[in-house]
């Protein structure tokens, strides 16, 4: 998979993908994550990339140009899936749209700023627009980033143990149930014995009535 994301400051990502599981697919090949600093393409002498709003009000927003030089770049040598726009009214994301993602070739993903980016870049040149959730971020760079974790790690071969991704939570709409690891009892604070009995049907059973449980109580519009 190669991801291009279209930034004005790529610093942010150097962190969250060159760490953990985003470096151990990189490193596989599994997949290339491109960044590229809108200002790049900017034709202005001192590399504007944002101007003042038709209609006047508060805050600067994104211009096309740099933004259609941009993609129009990138398309020269890339057929894209999708050009994802990072947005706070976009389509909320989710574990299915993850999953989906995870099976595309090549994906733009848009980080805006300031007030946003003018309309007729969402109009002309983005596909699909996500959101993280209803709040307001400063910029994409951070919803961006949690979304390509989020769908890199679904690639095969990106998790050492592939079955893992399969029991996350909002997989198959349910909560993951809870879990535990050693010592048994910490300050009297005891694991369950079901999972200390070594009967594995009997285990994947409560794990599912775990899951059941805690989905009802905390998330019971999931799936719905």
């Amino acid at each position: 998979m190669q991801i291009d994301i279209l930034t004005l400051f790529p610093q942010i990502f150097e962190g969250p993908f060159t760490e953990s599981i985003l470096k151990r697919a990189a490193e596989r090949d599994l997949v290339k994550i491109n960044l590229h600093n809108i200002r790049d393409f900017s034709l202005s002498k001192h590399k504007n990339v944002d101007d003042y709003p038709f209609g006047g009000g508060a805050g600067m927003v994104m211009s096309v140009e740099p933004i259609d030089r941009c993609i129009a770049h990138l398309k020269e040598s890339t057929t894209y899936d999708e050009v994802i726009y990072m947005s706070p009214d976009g389509e909320p994301f989710t574990q299915k749209i993850a999953n989906e993602l995870s099976t595309k070739k090549n994906l733009i993903f848009l980080c805006g700023h300031y007030k946003g980016v003018d309309e007729r870049v969402r109009e002309h040149l983005v596909t699909r627009e996500l959101s993280l959730g209803d709040f307001v971020l400063t910029g994409g760079e951070l919803a961006a980033a949690a979304m390509v974790d989020a769908i890199v790690r679904l690639i095969p071969g990106a998790l050492n143990d592939e079955t893992s991704a399969l029991s996350d939570s909002f997989q198959d709409d349910l909560i993951s149930p809870p879990v535990y690891t050693r010592p048994a009892n910490y300050n009297g604070w005891e694991v369950p014995a079901i999972l200390l009995s070594g009967h594995q049907a009997k285990i994947d059973e409560w794990r599912h009535e775990q899951s059941l449980v805690r989905t009802k109580t905390r998330r019971p519009k999931l799936g719905q």
